[in-house]
């Protein structure tokens, strides 16, 4: 299965991300834009980076009651984004619920569920009062979502292979948590390297820190899409 990469613009300013933008412009076709930015700039900056060229992941992990995230994908209709995130943990009703927005106002658009924040591990999940393991969990979220009517999963690089086994054949998985073998895992707890990750079954790679972190972001970028092209 081909694999693609989605920078993750995590940022604090849009002027701290035009210059990785201009570098980026023509040499990957996805970017992430998060709450933080979001937050900031509102819908218009997401107007900005999509005029640049770029296919809009927008990651907002909505979890609401359902009537306020259907309306919440609905108010999302002008814009031009091509995924979007919501909380599989909101429950098959709300995910239903966005889904039928979603047909209804954006028929293009992937929703996406987070099963378990790649920033948690099972102790993470027990003080929360989750006895399951990090992967059981995203196993039962995960079938969740697709018994709901997602076609989307944000998942642990981890967790690929597990969900490729009993999850349809096109849903699409999509992972953050991706370090190349000379990075540190830093906060992400599920981490694999983009190689490994794109064997294991994912659809889309989800990069932040090596690449905006990096002395060049263009050259890391390419990295990565070589070491993808060669998994």
């Amino acid at each position: 299965m081909a694999c693609d990469l989605i920078l993750a613009l995590d940022v604090p300013t849009r002027e701290a991300a035009a210059p990785i933008l201009r570098q980026l412009r023509g040499q990957l076709r996805w970017v992430k834009v998060g709450l933080q930015l979001f937050t900031a700039y509102g819908p218009n900056y997401v107007r900005e980076v999509a005029g640049m060229g770029f296919k809009v992941f927008l990651d907002l992990k909505l979890h609401d009651i359902p009537n306020t995230v259907a309306k919440a994908v609905e108010s999302l209709a002008p814009l031009p984004i091509s995924m979007l995130t919501l909380h599989t943990a909101g429950g098959a009703k709300m995910m239903r619920a966005a889904r039928a927005a979603q047909q209804q106002h954006i028929p293009n658009l992937l929703l996406l569920g987070v099963t378990v924040l790649t920033s948690m591990d099972s102790v993470g999940l027990s003080e929360i009062g989750v006895a399951a393991s990090s992967a059981d969990q995203v196993a039962r979220l995960g079938q969740l979502a697709a018994d709901s009517g997602l076609r989307g999963l944000v998942c642990s690089p981890l967790e690929v292979a597990m969900l490729r086994s009993q999850l349809p054949a096109d849903m699409q998985l999509i992972t953050p948590g991706i370090r190349p073998t000379s990075e540190t895992g830093d906060d992400q707890k599920r981490v694999m390297t983009p190689a490994d990750s794109a064997r294991a079954g994912s659809t889309y790679l989800v990069v932040g820190r090596p690449i905006l972190q990096a002395a060049d972001p263009a050259t890391a970028a390419r990295a990565i899409l070589a070491e993808l092209a060669g998994s």
